[in-house]
């Protein structure tokens, strides 16, 4: 018996022997922090508030001068809307006195009761239109607006509004916006370009797309304006609008009913201020304690005490 444990225990031996001796481990890595989502809005009846934070960079960026004392208004416009069944999508723009700072879309998948935002906002950037064909395909016009009007660009969405990727019109940029579009199918597709004054040639383009808004052909050019004449007589009464409201000073999403309108859900216009982050003073550094001072020992001379008797 004693031999037999014996020759287990040389055999463990040789096995720990030959493992590779453990590797200390380093510190673990943390996963990458994602960006916070933008909060569903819950419609309560009164106008929503949207979520702004302006950052010095923003500040910077704008070449704004916003001080605590004199901070810097920042508004909301909305643009556009359309619906597909209790689906309603709305966009615009985020905007100062003086420039545009970013886009905004917001859809709410309930007829109104909440809203949240499927597309990240983007800088310097206003949405204008939007159409939707059936419950899974849609499309958002879009621009740069700073320093002008610039490279446009189209949102499409092929999930009903959960998604959107972003597609250009021209393939190396140029300046213009899409002043109108039209889909008459999920495939087949139109818009015009207002060029303005940033070429030589004409003013006005008509292109084509034949796969959903991916790929853009120009088919047409005219110093007049270009009118889509299917879209015209499809958008002469619409069955909701954006109504801005002096009394409330809020964008009304609005639905018609019969010859009334009536509001879906509504946005403040002002949305906050633009000024300088606080400045954090860091807090005094601890004030060490003084040491009491050595005493030093007297000095004794060489000259012995007699002793008493």
């Amino acid at each position: 018996m004693k031999r037999k444990l014996a020759v287990v225990t040389l055999a463990l031996c040789a096995m720990w022997a030959q493992a590779p001796a453990p590797t200390p481990e380093g510190p673990k890595s943390e996963p990458a922090e994602k960006p916070p989502a933008p909060p569903v809005l819950e419609n309560s009846g009164k106008p929503m508030v949207l979520p702004f934070q302006c950052t010095d960079d923003d500040m910077q960026w704008a070449g704004m001068s916003c001080t605590e004392e004199d901070p810097c208004p920042v508004y909301l416009e909305l643009a556009g809307v359309d619906s597909v069944g209790n689906r309603i999508v709305t966009l615009g723009n985020i905007h100062s006195e003086s420039i545009t700072l970013y886009s905004i879309l917001l859809v709410s998948e309930d007829g109104g009761s909440t809203w949240r935002e499927p597309f990240e906002r983007l800088r310097g950037v206003g949405l204008d239109h939007v159409q939707f064909i059936d419950f899974q395909n849609g499309w958002i016009s879009g621009q740069s607006l700073v320093p002008v009007m610039r490279d446009p660009f189209m949102l499409i969405t092929s999930d009903g509004g959960k998604s959107w990727r972003q597609r250009s019109i021209f393939g190396e940029g140029g300046g213009g916006a899409v002043q109108q579009f039209w889909f008459e199918s999920a495939t087949q597709g139109e818009l015009v370009i207002d060029r303005m004054q940033s070429v030589e040639s004409s003013r006005y383009e008509l292109y084509e797309s034949p796969n959903g808004g991916d790929t853009w052909m120009i088919r047409r050019t005219s110093n007049q304006p270009i009118t889509i004449r299917r879209r015209a007589a499809a958008t002469s009464d619409p069955p909701w609008r954006v109504h801005a409201d002096a009394r409330t000073k809020s964008f009304v999403i609005q639905k018609r009913r019969g010859e009334q309108w009536q509001a879906a859900a509504s946005f403040l216009v002002r949305m906050g201020a633009c000024k300088p982050a606080p400045k954090v003073t860091p807090p005094p550094e601890p004030v060490e304690a003084a040491q009491p001072a050595a005493i030093a020992p007297q000095a004794t001379s060489g000259v012995s005490k007699p002793r008493s008797k």
